[in-house]
């Protein structure tokens, strides 16, 4: 019985060496698998457990021990891979959140109140120019500076400085001596013409009849025609002294109180700009007493310099501006002078305005710009799509519903658009209008350092 016993136990002994090679090779996967999954985490529990379950020969024990490893390292692994899942998933989502971020997105209500205009990049032309500075002034053919043409006394004064007349207005009344002589003399010339006539005609139906010798007819013809010169003459003199025809014609009817009134009139409409005449103050026939000026025409004289002569001509078209409220029109060059002025070394170029709604003021400054040149580029945009931020020259894009801030290259420009040489191609759809707003936003709401950048 002993030799077969020792037999049994020596095959037992043969089948347990292999039975826990491979239950330590189970325990090392499952080792090496709970590091993979938590790298970084301490297993020395596991370890000692795997030392006591290989030295221990009860099967029951070893299975027991093996299964409740089994089932702890189950639930650390299930928690590890629950951690996994979790990271994943959040940089999933990070990751979804920066793709949204990455552009400024807006409302329809939102662009509509920032006034929000997308266009696609494209070629277009630049003015080269020329800045010219100058000043409003008034147009000289359209100043009239009015004397009393006779000597008096000024007795009403009706205008002032500032104050608007109309065409044949009386600005001002005074008595005149030199006014009375001459109507005097025309009344007593009208009268000699019209005895004149009459003696001529008598002389010359006498004459018919042979009464009357040929000399009284000579003599009443010559008498007639001295009367019709002194009364031309007189006439004349009423004329010139700024009596209308119908006024003289009614002198025979005027008053004698009205003999020496002489009514001053202004020869056009326009604004009184300079008065020099005052009640009972003595005038000279030749005295400045009033300036009045027709505004809805105006000059504005261009200083021009040497280096630009060759670059001004007349009839050229020319942009004015006023340098203290921004008010813009267009005009011709009429004239440019011949000469050049020895003190300022410059020659003047003059545009004639049509100021009948009253915007430019004689005596403010304006600059002028004339075109010299155009040049067709690449891509040309307005200037005030683009923005400077954080020190760069940026354009905000459209692309999927979003605006994102693109940096740009610019080159050449004029008052109104810039040429962009790097960082938008043609097609690409940019913020025309708007851009200054959507810069705001970004600032305020601190994209200006991350809006276009991934996470």
């Amino acid at each position: 019985m002993k030799p077969i016993r020792d037999l049994l136990n020596k095959r037992l002994s043969l089948l347990a060496v292999p039975g826990l090679a491979l239950m330590w090779g189970v325990g090392v996967a499952a080792e090496s698998h709970a590091q993979d999954s938590h790298a970084g985490h301490d297993h020395a529990a596991h370890a000692e457990s795997d030392d006591a379950h290989a030295d221990d020969a009860d099967a029951e024990h070893e299975g027991k021990g093996h299964t409740e490893h089994n089932e702890e390292s189950g639930e650390e692994d299930h928690s590890g891979h629950d951690h996994a899942a979790s990271s994943a998933s959040g940089r999933a989502g990070h990751a979804e959140q920066a793709d949204e971020g990455s552009g400024l997105r807006l409302t329809p209500e939102q662009r509509k109140r920032f006034g929000i205009a997308v266009r696609p990049a494209g070629p277009g032309s630049l003015r080269n120019e020329v800045s010219l500075p100058g000043e409003v002034v008034f147009n000289e053919d359209l100043v009239v500076h009015m004397v009393p043409r006779v000597a008096g006394v000024a007795r009403e004064v009706h205008k002032s400085v500032g104050d608007l007349v109309e065409a044949g207005e009386i600005v001002a009344v005074i008595e005149s001596r030199e006014l009375a002589d001459a109507k005097s003399e025309y009344l007593a010339a009208k009268a000699r013409g019209v005895l004149a006539e009459k003696t001529f005609a008598r002389e010359t139906a006498l004459r018919e009849k042979q009464v009357s010798s040929e000399q009284d007819f000579l003599e009443a013809q010559q008498v007639l025609a001295e009367a019709r010169i002194a009364l031309r003459s007189a006439d004349q003199k009423l004329h010139a002294l700024g009596l209308s025809e119908q006024v003289i014609e009614t002198l025979d009817t005027e008053p004698d109180e009205a003999i020496a009134r002489y009514e001053i009139r202004s020869p056009q409409a326009g604004v009184i700009t300079a008065k020099h005449i005052s009640l009972g103050e003595g005038l000279e026939a030749d005295t400045d007493i009033f300036t009045v000026v027709d505004t809805s025409s105006v000059w504005v004289n261009l200083t021009v310099y040497t280096k630009n002569l060759d670059a001004v001509r007349p009839h050229q078209d020319v942009t004015l501006r006023v340098d203290h409220s921004g008010v813009q029109a267009r005009g011709v060059v009429a004239m440019v002078t011949p000469f050049v002025e020895e003190s300022t070394r410059s020659a003047t170029a003059r545009v004639v305005l049509d100021n009948r709604d009253g915007r430019w003021m004689p005596g403010t400054f304006v600059t002028g710009f004339c075109s010299t040149a155009e040049e067709n580029l690449a891509v040309v945009i307005p200037r005030n799509a683009v923005q400077n931020i954080e020190g760069r020259d940026v354009v905000f894009v459209e692309r999927k519903g979003g605006f994102e801030m693109t940096s740009v290259t610019l080159g050449r420009g004029d008052r109104v658009n810039v040429e962009v040489t790097a960082g938008l191609e043609p097609g690409m759809k940019y913020v025309s209008n708007g851009a200054f707003q959507l810069k705001a936003t970004v600032i305020t709401s601190n994209l200006g350092s991350h809006a276009g950048h991934g996470h």
